[in-house]
């Protein structure tokens, strides 16, 4: 029994110190030195990384408790570990925030060579290095958006008489703090988008004296709860401001198995996964489906198709085709993340709220704004046809795109918001019909398949409930798989 135990423990100590780190070393993310990354890889890697962020209050760097502290349990866990010594704004926004971008498109270029998913790099922030950390998640470009976000007891508010008022002033200056314009657009609750910002978990204490949570952390929760991303919200007891990593935490242990339990949870897509981008009005993004991001149409399609595939939201209510709409998709932020996500596949439901009269007033336009989406999608169905017994150019060689589905718009079973059913078959589907035509797209005629389903859509009469957006996933499915 004693020799088991031995032997037991010898292999759990081999595992131990085959999970600590392999490897430590520091980059220069600015020419001159000033912004560095220290990077701390794994043993063995989970193919996770997580880029790390200081707090400070913007006046220095708090980088060990709430930086370097973090490398040996994240290795522990597989998971590569990079804290960014970024420079301080001193008023200028843009330096911290452009060293941390730089951070994230460093990890992602050297993925391959770190062994890193570039799809599961996260982001962890503390205190204000918490508010970068919330601004990158929301406002950063796709390309440098992390995959989901921690942020330790976050400055979320740059209204300094809610907030940590000297993070406001060194971050937006000390004229930037009193422009109300400035404080709403980096008050990052505000800048919360459904599906785009990344899932994030918010870790605080009850006592927090230096920024409330009930004002920040709590503001972010519910913004991210209300546009149906995931969030979750730990507030321990006591703890005050700035534990971060510290041993001296009181609830470390429970926070550190809180922290597991919900990387766990945040599944990491497969890097040769089949890229499937879902673009769309409210009915894609979910509208009247409470938690839309696990009930709506792109979710379940998700699941019916399985880890094969990554499917991702890009729905934003009220939208428009129509350029000259009250609201163009081609506009949104939303438009610019579907084709920075290079996908394999696209998924098109536009059109409803096109009907509209006030929208439909330029619908002479729909087909030439509907080729203008497509063509920006997939540039070659531009080109005319090559001859046959014509030699190939290089050119041609290039892969051609993704393959478009073009949806169209599922019934509406009742005029609200001037929602015009008649519109929409007797004028925007051929137009959609004979675009496909043009240029060989597949197309899913939802209005068909739908017109028996009016007890699965929510009380407007527009939108689909959770069983409604089940069959829409389930006739999608198909197409996608056909």
């Amino acid at each position: 029994m004693n020799r088991k135990l031995f032997i037991t423990g010898l292999m759990m100590l081999a595992m131990s110190v085959q999970a600590q780190t392999a490897r430590k070393f520091t980059l220069n993310l600015t020419d001159d030195g000033k912004a560095q990354m220290v990077c701390f890889l794994p043993q063995t890697s989970t193919g996770r990384a997580i880029v790390g962020v200081p707090g400070g209050g913007y006046s220095m760097l708090s980088n060990t408790h709430e930086g370097t502290l973090a490398s040996e349990w994240m290795n522990k866990q597989g998971i590569a570990y990079f804290v960014v010594n970024y420079r301080l704004p001193n008023g200028d926004r843009t330096i911290p925030i452009s060293d941390v971008e730089q951070g994230f498109r460093t990890v992602r270029d050297s993925a391959k060579v770190w062994n890193i998913n570039p799809n599961d790099v996260g982001i962890m922030g503390f205190s204000a290095g918490g508010h970068l950390s919330s601004v990158i998640s929301t406002m950063s470009p796709y390309e440098v958006r992390p995959n989901f976000s921690i942020l330790f007891y976050p400055v979320i508010s740059m209204d300094e008489r809610v907030s940590h008022k000297w993070s406001c002033i060194n971050f937006l200056g000390k004229e930037g703090y009193k422009d109300s314009k400035l404080v709403g657009q980096y008050s990052t609750q505000n800048a919360v988008r459904s599906h785009l910002t990344p899932p994030a978990c918010i870790i605080s204490a009850n006592d927090d004296r230096l920024v409330p949570v009930v004002t920040n952390g709590v503001q972010y929760y519910s913004a991210m709860r209300n546009a149906g991303n995931e969030c979750s919200l730990f507030i321990y007891p006591s703890g005050d401001h700035g534990f971060g990593f510290g041993t001296w935490f009181k609830y470390r242990d429970q926070m550190l198995q809180d922290l597991g339990s919900w990387l766990k949870s945040i599944p990491a897509p497969k890097q040769d996964a089949i890229r499937v981008a879902c673009i769309g009005n409210s009915i894609t993004d979910g509208f009247g489906i409470d938690m839309r991001t696990k009930f709506g149409y792109p979710a379940q399609l998700q699941g019916m198709l399985g880890d094969g595939y990554w499917v991702k939201n890009f729905g934003v209510s009220s939208r428009t085709l129509l350029n000259k709409g009250d609201f163009p998709y081609m506009n949104e932020m939303a438009w610019r993340d579907a084709l920075a996500f290079n996908p394999d596949v696209v998924v098109i439901k536009l059109g409803t709220n096109d009907s509209k009269p006030e929208n439909w007033q330029y619908g002479a336009e729909f087909k030439q704004d509907l080729q203008q989406m497509i063509l920006t999608l997939r540039p070659d169905l531009a080109q005319p046809a090559k001859k046959k017994g014509k030699k190939k150019t290089k050119a041609a060689a290039q892969p051609a795109g993704p393959k478009i589905l073009l949806c169209t718009p599922i019934p509406a079973f009742k005029p609200t918001w001037n929602i015009n059913d008649k519109v929409i078959t007797d004028e925007i589907i051929p137009i959609q019909q004979e675009v496909a035509r043009q240029y060989g797209l597949q197309i899913i005629d939802l209005h068909t398949l739908m017109q028996n389903d009016g007890d699965k859509v929510v009380d407007d009469g527009i939108h689909p409930d959770a069983q409604g957006a089940k069959k829409m996933a389930e006739i999608i499915a198909k197409a996608i798989k056909e």
